[in-house]
């Protein structure tokens, strides 16, 4: 139990200067930019994909949180948010350097989830854009609900300055995040990595299905739970790349924290699972190995 308590309170605080760094940017196109510069910014979501799923590969759960914040404030793109969500691999890049396994094996998996990421990314957001009509009435609803996402959160942010609001809206976060945190790891303390494992035990056919909704759970543990089942040869790679495609680590537990679009959210984690388990059945089809 004290091992659940510890693990939780590292996960927690490695995010700190995530939130804070990204509360401080929205704070900041918020009140001390004009309205040029965020027409600029949203130009630039057309590469979002591109950024995000480079972003999403490095080995840290905070980049998923930063892409949720910055998406429920209408910063970046649904195809963004998405793209960082299917690269992010939390504690695989860790664990796989610690059991030495080879280089080319973890380059393979990063840039079939990086393609992945980012081709899933242009095409969604492509196909958002497809069914828009107004585009300046669209960046009006997203001005405004950077304005929404503070007044929710209460943080008076022109009485208390930038940082200050920042620092509000990271505290509430991060008591947030150690709770659900905490919850989840209690809950595969007490059914035990082991049992998890023998759900897929020689059902290769399910691989990618239930990888894929392991994968959705809001914490770390879903990574190092795949990426162990691999090591011991319990899944293939393909059902580990599907779990790990879904895998956002507490990034979708903050989503419907701060995200008050419920139907949106729900739209997520569907897109999350489908392209999750799409892309694991299509690797197992044409025979992928590394």
């Amino acid at each position: 139990m004290l091992d659940v308590i510890k693990d939780t309170l590292i996960d927690g605080i490695k995010l700190l200067p995530f939130l804070f760094i990204t509360y401080l940017l929205m704070e900041y196109i918020e009140h001390k930019m004009g309205k040029k510069s965020k027409e600029l910014i949203k130009k630039s979501d057309k590469f979002g994909p591109f950024f995000g799923a480079f972003l999403g590969a490095f080995p840290q759960c905070g980049f998923s949180v930063s892409a949720t914040n910055l998406y429920s404030a209408r910063l970046i793109t649904l195809g963004t948010l998405i793209a960082v969500y299917l690269s992010t691999s939390d504690e695989m890049l860790p664990i796989f350097i610690s059991e030495s396994v080879d280089f080319i094996i973890i380059v393979k998996i990063l840039f079939v989830k990086l393609l992945i990421g980012m081709m899933t990314g242009f095409f969604i957001d492509f196909f958002v854009r497809l069914i828009r009509k107004n585009k300046n009435k669209d960046f009006q609803e997203n001005e405004q609900d950077i304005k929404e996402f503070c007044e929710e959160e209460h943080c008076h942010c022109n009485e208390s300055g930038i940082f200050k609001s920042a620092l509000k809206h990271t505290i509430n976060i991060f008591f947030f995040i150690v709770l659900v945190t905490f919850f989840i790891n209690i809950i595969v303390y007490v059914i035990g990595e082991d049992n998890i494992s023998k759900i897929l035990l020689n059902k290769p056919v399910l691989g990618p299905i239930v990888s894929a909704f392991i994968g959705l759970i809001p914490n770390c543990a879903a990574s190092v739970i795949l990426t162990n089942m691999y090591l011991e040869n319990v899944i293939s790679v393909s059902s580990l790349i599907s779990g790990l495609l879904t895998g956002a680590g507490v990034g979708l537990a903050v989503l419907f924290k701060i995200n008050k679009d419920v139907k949106d959210n729900i739209k997520v984690v569907i897109l999350l699972y489908l392209i999750g388990v799409i892309s694991g059945i299509v690797l197992e089809l044409i025979g992928f190995k590394i």
